[in-house]
Parts: structure tokens; sequence; C-alpha cells
């Protein structure tokens, strides 16, 4: 059914809008308030007189008038709260809401903003007094000739002084003559950049960024960029000076670090982003944001875009920008041109007739109106700009010729105008310039910068045999160095097919590498391999160096887990080869073993062997092309929380989760002997992949309600409507590997393996009968239909054995906040991972952005918060907010973990009993900072770490659990800081169970209670 949208505003902006959206189908009428001459009454366009500034009114007009969808053009109403007034009387507004709206409503805000999330800009300081920030104007180290009114001034705010003189007179016009109103109570001085000025918008829907074409406005009244500034004199789109791969950076480092920073502070952003860039020699530094249109570029964008309007917006509300990013008309030119009032920017007449408006219409142009109204059926002026004037053709030159034909055939006495909207563009296009490797697509700068980059990570990864060091044209590796004495080499290759997809889509890069890693490395695991080394390569159209290192130092990290060298890469930059964004990744593992251990061993395998089952971490990384089908069948976005994964986590965040790595897990299982063949279960699923370690005489009987299988296949078998052998097939259906061994060895691998992952007996090899499948497996749809099993018994099974470990257990529900790097929170996963434990850790909070923990954390697969302290006014309103999170996550104890912040004497009688800190000394001794310090310079032989229950006097809370640690002779402050760690890593993860499984508590005398009567003290 067509709707009615009603559009707030009266300008250029406006119009462009509401002429676009009356071109959807999805459209019965657009309302224009208030509107101009050239929105009344046209077509399904007409103008509407109801107020804009009494939000209660509108909403109820909304309503009276059955209107879908408000869009607001101007930012006044949107940071006056329109958006978050109607949303909450129940109408649908697109815009961000007034905190978002600060990023131009404030540019204090917005320059703090930028410098808390390393978004580039032009140094800069704010004042409240006019003679202090003359003062900075005089000494600042930089040419700071750049005044801004801090607040809204019409986009007229800004000063570009000559000299510090003038930049002092503009900071006294604009604080003490109150040139712009209360918008210049405060200022801002900045750094004057040089280069070349570009507006670049993007759709937002909170998670993902959909850029526009960059466009450029002309803010000076005159040709040649003479006279005074203004609101901007006209625009062309799009700008050739902005390459794709400037794009592609800006849309990293400015526009999705704003989307994603804005979110982290708890005003996530849906609406248009504007930001004002300076292309300098450093790359794009932000001048401004404004969060609507840009007027006049509203008016080149709108003709370019080939997308309807209506589906636009309504993907960008919800949430579905990552799957239906709108649609540009390529190989096209827009350009607008601005005819003013005599006077403007300064004061001008009203009420001149404007005629030749239908001439222009004839040529095929198309006139926006700004300040026009009707009287006695003329269209007369009303304000300073006054229309625009946008023409669209396949080259920018003659786009320009036309809109200034169109402009010759209108007039009214006094317009002012220009005839050079789009000169710096048509140099640029007209300049030789020498061609480059770089011109074709190529950035060897860009590449190299890469390596230096990755080089530190690769080193990390060194090991017996290897020394990890890049940049040769080859590497090596000595066998006898790490410990071989008759191997035999085994490689792997592989890739991670579309899950790259998903995490192009959700840009998310940083788990992607664990997935490559794992797909080879556990696959060389199933010769008995112990992986040595690892190579990758790296396919683009266009190298995002932020992105690379991103997916590189994923794979860094998943080579330390498996315990090999990352030796080398290539890394391929192939213009034409990929769309924007896109990359392709494989890689190539090489592993050895020892003659005697190599696996399978095909004749030892018998009937009545056992196959243990081993915990996969979700879809790992195949059969990612049926999940993308089965999703575009729902109304699902990756950003919409996932109906199956843990509370919190988006659909994307389940799906990215990253494939587990089993080497160090189970390879000294694998050396011992005991173990006949090992499976991955990779592409093709249980079906395919167990048939690979058995004779052709042999099959397996599985029995799926023996393991539990994850959430996320259910779902995807109930809406892919998925059969049994599809499932069995395609998937791994909650086992990542499978071991097979023989019956009497069984119970003793299984609780080996299950001392560091789940596992369970599977099922047993039988004898193949003729003509049957190798793989039978029973009770599937049944499984699946029961969702994760989180009970099922199995401790009885269709073979006779009787497995141990089968009872299930609540887990208590913990959070863990950090500050930091987050080692103690690391040994703290890897305690909780452990089937064995009582606790699962459900989120980490950190109060500074971008730390290591977080990372740790996010590859963990566990969900992440910011609460940055910095934005709170006091550490009420911040452990506030901290408290509202563990609230939200049900959280029922606490971590804290290398957590610098002292919390409020209120939280922590809230939180009594559950909150648990460690400390470096063996309270009551040393307490506070330093503590290695002070136990060298007390001269102790005796020292170690603490965990204790928080109280309110610092360091003084009950005592859960201690390890000593001796100090040595030579001992500096740093050495016995590495050994107190070492304990910390170990005693934590104790003290965590003990409160966990209710061994410990806290009595109400804040003493210690055992809740059991036999427990080792640790």
């Amino acid at each position: 059914m067509a709707e009615r949208v009603l559009v707030i505003g009266g300008g250029g902006r406006e119009h462009a809008l509401a002429w676009k959206l009356a071109q959807s189908p999805h459209v019965q009428q657009v309302l224009v308030a208030p509107g101009n001459a050239g929105t009344a009454n046209c077509g399904k366009i007409s103008n509407s007189e109801v107020s804009v500034t009494n939000h209660s009114i509108l909403a109820q007009y909304c309503k009276d008038h059955n209107v879908a969808l408000v869009v607001v053009g101007p930012e006044v109403p949107l940071a006056a709260g329109i958006v978050d007034d109607l949303t909450a009387a129940g109408v649908l507004c697109f815009g961000p809401t007034a905190r978002a709206a600060q990023l131009e409503a404030s540019k204090s805000f917005s320059k703090s903003f930028m410098d808390r999330h390393s978004i580039p800009t032009a140094r800069w300081s704010s004042f409240t007094d006019s003679q202090e920030a003359c003062n900075f104007i005089q000494g600042a180290e930089f040419p700071a000739l750049v005044v801004k009114a801090s607040g809204l001034a019409a986009g007229k705010g800004v000063i570009v002084a000559g000299n510090k003189d003038e930049a002092c007179q503009a900071v006294r016009d604009i604080m003490k003559d109150k040139a712009f109103g209360s918008a210049g109570e405060t200022v801002v001085v900045e750094e004057l950049l040089e280069g070349e000025e570009v507006s670049c918008l993007c759709f937002s829907d909170g998670f993902t960024v959909a850029p526009m074409p960059p466009a450029q406005d002309h803010k000076r009244l005159l040709d040649g960029d003479q006279g005074p500034n203004t609101g901007g004199m006209g625009a062309y789109c799009p700008a050739p000076q902005v390459s794709e791969e400037m794009l592609q950076l800006i849309k990293t480092m400015v526009l999705q670090k704003t989307i994603d920073g804005m979110r982290e502070e708890g005003a996530p952003y849906i609406g248009v982003l504007y930001a004002g860039l300076m292309i300098t020699k450093l790359g794009p530094k932000v001048l401004e944001f404004n969060c609507r249109f840009g007027d006049p570029e509203c008016q080149v964008l709108m003709p370019l875009l080939k997308s309807d309007l209506y589906e636009v917006l309504q993907n960008t509300l919800q949430g579905k920008l990552a799957s239906r990013p709108p649609v540009w008309q390529e190989k096209s030119a827009a350009v607008t041109v601005v005819m003013a009032s005599g006077g403007y920017p300064g004061d001008y007449k009203k009420g001149v007739e404007i005629t030749g408006l239908s001439h222009a219409q004839e040529l095929g142009l198309q006139v926006f109106h700004a300040g026009t109204t009707l009287k006695e059926g003329k269209v007369v002026t009303s304000g300073g700009r006054v229309l625009t004037v946008t023409a669209v053709h396949s080259h920018l030159n003659s786009a320009l010729q036309l809109a200034n034909q169109g402009v010759g055939a209108i007039a009214f006495s006094g317009a002012v105008y220009r005839r050079d909207i789009g000169h710096r563009a048509i140099s640029f296009l007209t300049c030789s310039r020498a061609l480059t490797y770089k011109d074709s697509g190529v950035d060897i700068a860009a590449g190299n910068k890469l390596v230096d980059m990755i080089k530190p990570v690769a080193k990390a990864t060194s090991r017996p045999g290897c020394s990890a060091e890049l940049g040769g044209f080859a590497g090596l590796f000595d066998l006898k160095a790490a410990g071989f004495t008759d191997p035999i080499l085994v490689s792997g290759t592989d890739g991670v097919g579309t899950k790259l997809k998903i995490a192009q889509a959700c840009d998310c890069h940083s788990t992607i590498g664990q997935d490559l890693v794992a797909m080879c490395v556990n696959d060389v695991l199933a010769q008995g391999a112990e992986p040595l080394f690892f190579l990758d390569y790296f396919s683009c159209g266009q190298l995002d160096v932020t992105v690379a290192a991103s997916v590189i130092e994923g794979i860094a990290e998943a080579c330390c887990l498996a315990g090999c060298a990352l030796l080398g890469g290539e890394t391929a930059e192939m213009p034409g080869m990929y769309g924007p964004g896109e990359y392709d990744l494989a890689g190539f593992c090489v592993g050895a073993v020892d003659r005697g251990q190599l696996l399978p061993r095909l004749a030892d395998i018998v009937e009545g062997d056992l196959l243990i089952g081993i915990a996969s971490s979700g879809l790992h990384s195949n059969g990612f092309s049926l999940v993308r089908q089965v999703l575009d069948r729902t109304d699902l976005q990756y950003s919409s929380p996932a109906p199956f994964g843990r509370p919190g986590q988006t659909v994307g965040e389940v799906l990215l989760t990253p494939t587990k790595i089993y080497s160090k897990i189970l390879l000294p299982i694998l050396q011992n002997g005991s173990v006949k063949a090992y499976t991955h279960i990779t592409g093709g699923g249980l079906l395919e992949n167990i048939p690979r370690v058995l004779l052709p005489e042999l099959a397996v009987d599985l029995d799926a309600s023996h393991w539990r299988i994850p959430a996320v296949f259910s779902w995807l078998q109930q809406k892919g409507i998925l059969s049994e052998e599809e499932m069995g097939r395609t998937f791994n259906c909650g086992l990542g590997a499978v071991l097979v061994v023989g019956r009497q060895d069984a119970q003793q691998l299984l609780r080996e393996v299950q001392a560091q992952e789940d596992a369970w007996i599977v099922g047993s090899v039988t004898c193949r009968q003729p003509g049957a499948e190798p793989v039978v497996i029973r009770n599937l749809q049944y499984s699946l239909q029961a969702g994760t099993n989180p009970c099922t018994d199995t401790s009885s099974l269709g073979n006779g054995l009787v497995q141990g470990g089968g009872i299930c257990q609540k887990k208590t529900k913990v959070a863990v906040l950090i500050s930091g790097t987050g080692t103690n929170l690391q040994a703290l996963i890897e305690q909780v991972k452990k089937p064995s434990s009582s606790a699962e850790i459900i989120v980490v909070i950190s109060n500074r952005p971008g730390v290591l923990g977080l990372k740790r954390a996010s590859m963990a697969g566990i969900q992440t918060r910011v609460v940055d302290h910095k934005l709170y006014g006091s550490r009420a309103d911040f452990d506030s907010t901290i408290d509202q999170v563990l609230e939200e996550f049900g959280v029922e104890v606490i971590c804290l973990a290398g957590f610098m912040r002292i919390l409020t004497a209120p939280f922590v009688k809230k939180w009594n009993g559950k909150l648990l800190n460690i400390h470096p000394s063996l309270l009551p001794s040393f307490k506070g900072v330093h503590a290695q310090r002070q136990a060298l310079q007390a001269g102790v032989r005796l020292t170690g770490c603490t965990v204790h229950f928080v109280a309110e006097e610092v360091d003084a809370g009950a005592i859960i659990a201690q390890e000593a640690v001796p100090v040595l002779a030579n001992d500096t402050e740093e050495s016995l800081s590495e050994r107190v760690k070492e304990a910390e890593h170990r005693v934590f993860p104790a003290a965590l169970e003990l409160v966990a499984s209710g061994a410990v508590r806290l009595g109400e005398d804040g003493r210690i209670v055992w809740s059991i009567t036999d427990t080792a003290l640790v």
C-alpha cells in the first residue's frame, strides 16, 4: 500500500528529497512543512502548515494524517530532539537522535569525539573566553586561523582568517559582538589545513555505512572562490579528486569509525552523516560533521541515486544496509548552480518576481526551489538562496554548461550566481599527469606499509626451527631444531569460502584469520602431524591497509594458538578483479610427523571401536553459501539480534564465531598411540568426512542425541526446511572433529579431551553392509528440533558403555571488568572453556576503547561493552552505567582484571560478595600501587598474589585464595612482577571456580564461609 511521507524543511534540499520520494511507487503523497513555491501542489507533492517546532502537535498531526514516515531536512530540529520525540510518540522518523546530532550541534563535542576515537582532524582547542582564544592563536605552533562558532549557525559559523590578527578579530566578532548569537558562546580555534575540500556523505543504520558519491561544495559567493562565505553557491558530484582508494580510506578511517564510536558511547547514529573533509598530503582530515544531507549537495546526489529513496530510508531504519546498499548511477555527473538574492549573504530584498522557470525545465533541467513563495499566482523570492538549477550529463563539463544555460533562462532582479561551479574538477581532469603504477590501482607504498605493520605480529609467532622473519624471498624451517628424527612432511591448503562475504558485510575482519588457520591446521592434524609453519595469500582489488592488517593480525594470533610460525605470505592487489571492499584469502600449512606416529592407522580400525566427538564453536567455515540463502528467506539482517547464540549477540556475531583450532589440545593425545584416526569435520559435513579415515568395508553408527547441537543448526534446519541428509552433508552439526579409538581406551581418552574441550562418545564403528551408507546418523531430526539439548542424558549409550561427566549444571554468569591488555582475562577465559567449569563469562566491560583485552574477548566469542569513564561527569554516573550493563546481562559474579577505576561505595555495597579482585601481594601486606616495589624495599623473601572480595576500603576484603612467590636475590621490580603475574594466572581462575561453584561465599560478618568440609586451599 502506498504511504504518506512528511518532509521537514523548506529549502532546496527538502525540495530535492520530496522530488525523489515522489518517484517511489511506495509513496502516495509527500507533504513538506513548511515547503516553498516548488513544493506547492506539484503532482504528489504539496505543502503543509503544521508546526514543526511543537513536537507534540506534529506527532498528533502525523497520526491524524496517516503519515508513515517523517524525513527531517535541517539540523535545528534534529538538535532539538524531533526524532526522539516523534519516535517516542510512535511516529517513524528518519534522522539521528538529539544525542547523536551533537556531532553537528556542538563543534567542541565533535572535536573531542574525534580525538577519543583517533579520527583524523585538524589540531584545535575550544574556548569560552575570548582573550584566552586570542592568546592561543598568537602562540600556537600551527597556523590557528580557522575560527568556528561551536553551536549551530546555519552553515555560516566558520571564519577562515588570513592572519593571526584577523583570527582574533573573528573571535571577538563571534564571542563579544554575538555575530552568530548563542552559537558563539564557545568557539573552536583550528589549524588551517591545505588541500582539496570535499563532502563525503553516507547512510548509516547504526552498524553499516553506505557511502554516497563524493561531492564538492562552493562556499564563496563569487567566481574564482572570491567574496564572502555563504551557505553554498553550488556543488557537483562525483568529485574526481577522490579516488576509489581514497573513498575506501575515508569510509574506514572516518565514516565507519564515527558510527562505531557513537554506538560504543551509547548514541547509535542512524540517518545521514555528512563529513566535510580536507584531502591533505597526509590523507583525509575532518573539517566538520553535519547530521543531515548537505545543501546544495543533496541537489546533486538525489538525481544520481538510482535506488528508490523511500526503500533506502526504510532499509536504513531497519538495519538492512549491509545486505541492501543503495545503488548510484555510474558514468554520470551532476552540477547544481545556486541563484541567490542581491545582497546575500547580507541584507536582501524579498518579493521579487521570478520568470523563466518553464524555459529551464524545457531544457531538461531540474529546478529545486529554496527561498521562494507564491504571491498572487506568481513565484517570488523569499530568501537569500532562491533556486538551485541542476543538470545531469555523462561529462562534468557538459553538465556545467547545461546548468549555466538553465540559470541564463531564469531571471529575477539582482540575481547573483557563479558560472564556474566544478572548476577544480575540470582542472583536475584536464591536467596532464605522468602515469604511475599507483594510477593503475596498485599502491606499492601501501603494500610496504602493510609489511611493516605485520612484521612484529609475525615475529611473535616464532618457534623452535623458525624465526618468522618476513621480507625474504622464501622462508626457512629447521626440522632438526624442531626435534624431529625421522619426519614425514604433511601439507594442507584451504580458504574461508563465502564466510568472507559476511565478514565484509559486517566490516568485521579480526576473527576471519583464525578461520583460515584453523581450516588448514585441523586438516594437517588428520595425519597426526604437528603444524610447523603457515603462509597466507591475501588478494584484493584495492588494498585497504587497515583491513588487511586486521586480517593478518588475526592470522598471526591464530598461528600462536596453533603452535606454528607465520613464515610468510603474499598480498596481491589486482584492480578490476574484485569489487570495492572485497578480498579473498587462502592459507597453506606445513606440518611434520615422525614416521611411526603417522595417522590414520586404517588397518587397526575394527568393528566395535568408538568415536569421540569434539565440540565445534558453531558453523566453523563451511556451508555459508547455504547459510546466506537461508538468511535471505527471513527478515533478519546481520545486525539483528540473533534468535540463536548468547544473549545480546547479533546474527553477524554468531555467524562469524571463529573456527576452533584443535592442535594444542589434541597433539599430545594423538601422539600417545591410542588414537587410531582423527577426522576434521569440514566441507562435506559428517557424512563426507568420517569415511575418509575408514576402509571400504567399515561404517559408523552415530547417535545425535549423545552430543550438544548448537542452536544455530536447529534454526537453519527449520528456516531452510533442510533435510537430515542436507544437514549432515553440509554442516558439522556441533562436532568439529572426531577421534576413532579402541573401546578399552575410550574412557581415558575422553577424560583427557574433556579436560580442555566439550566431548562425548558419539557412536561406534560397524561392519558396512552391501549397498549401505558409510555413515548413519540416528536421532538427528529429533536432536535438531530439541534445539541445543542442554541437558541430554548421555550416561546410557547404545553400545553399553557408561559415559561419565554427563551431568548438566547451571553455570554462574560472570562479567569481567578490564582497562588494558587483559592477561588475567585470558586466564579466566581459558578456565571457563573447560567443561568442568562452574562459570561462564558472558560479557567483558572496558572503561577504555580499543584495548587488547576487548579483542581477546571477541576472539573467544564473548560479548564486549565499552563504558568510557571520560564521558561521565561523576564516578557515580559511570558506576551507574556499568551497573545497567551488568543487569542487562543478568550477571551474578564480577571479576576485576586490571580494572583501573575505584568503584563507589553504593556500587560495592550492591555487589557485596559477588565482586572479586586480584592484588599482586600477599594481603594484608603491601596494599595499594607498586606492590612489588614495596616488597623489594621491605626486604621480604616471600610475596605473591591475593584474590579477595571487594570491600569499600581498598584491598581490605575477605581473602578467597593466595599463591606465594619467592623473592630472589637478583630480582628487579620487573622480574618479580612477571613471576607474580604467572601466579595470578593460576590463582584467579581457581578462586573464580570456588565462588562460582558455591564452595566459597561471603558471610554476613564479612568473613569467608566454606560450603564444603574438605577443600584443598589454593
